[in-house]
């Protein structure tokens, strides 16, 4: 319960940071991000629990990346992270999940995902800003990848790469779980290396 609450915590911090940072009021990055002032109130209080699909839309609007909103102080030179300290921020019906395990620093970070997909489930995306590459690659079992309808079969040992600001759906395909690793290339600019 205390590391949700310190998660909370730099959630907030790093929200308002963020907002401050590139100048919107409460009610632009509302309007900008589809999400409600109140919701955003209170997350920048520490309360509430915002989904994934929120927190991706805060990062796209306020130009960083997800971590960038969830992570606490730094923690030195190497970060090593093992899956089973990072929460979901993804879980499907059928018990797939997504964890971003990091964020590399600099002018243009990448994220790395550790994604788990059932057959058959599947998680859509709303298209990223201008300048995002994403890129999975399958380790073991299948999946399909669709951007802008159009369907891609990428099997274990294969990887794809494509322009996130399109409609991207992840699903699991064939009949065994599907593990892959998905990286999301965030363009430079002042915002995101902050």
């Amino acid at each position: 319960m205390a590391e949700t609450a310190a998660a909370l915590r730099a959630l907030a911090h790093n929200v308002r940071a963020a907002r401050t940072r590139v100048g919107l009021s409460l009610d632009e990055l509302g309007r900008r991000a589809q999400v409600s002032k109140g919701a955003l109130v209170g997350l920048e209080k520490a309360q509430g629990n915002p989904n994934f699909a929120t927190l991706v839309r805060l990062a796209d609007t306020l130009g960083v990346s997800v971590s960038a909103l969830m992570e606490g102080p730094a923690e030195g030179r190497v970060r090593v992270v093992t899956a089973d300290a990072v929460a979901p921020l993804w879980t499907g019906e059928q018990g797939g999940e997504a964890r971003l395990m990091l964020t590399t620093s600099g002018p243009a970070p990448v994220e790395v995902w550790r994604w788990r997909l059932e057959p058959g489930e599947e998680y859509p995306s709303h298209p990223h800003q201008a300048g995002v590459v994403e890129t999975v690659s399958v380790t073991a079992g299948r999946m399909t990848l669709v951007v802008d309808g159009a369907e891609y079969l990428v099997g274990a040992g294969q990887t794809a790469t494509f322009d996130g600001d399109t409609p991207h759906t992840y699903r699991g395909a064939g009949t065994g779980t599907c593990h892959l690793i998905m990286t999301v290339h965030l363009p430079p600019g002042p915002a995101a290396a902050g």
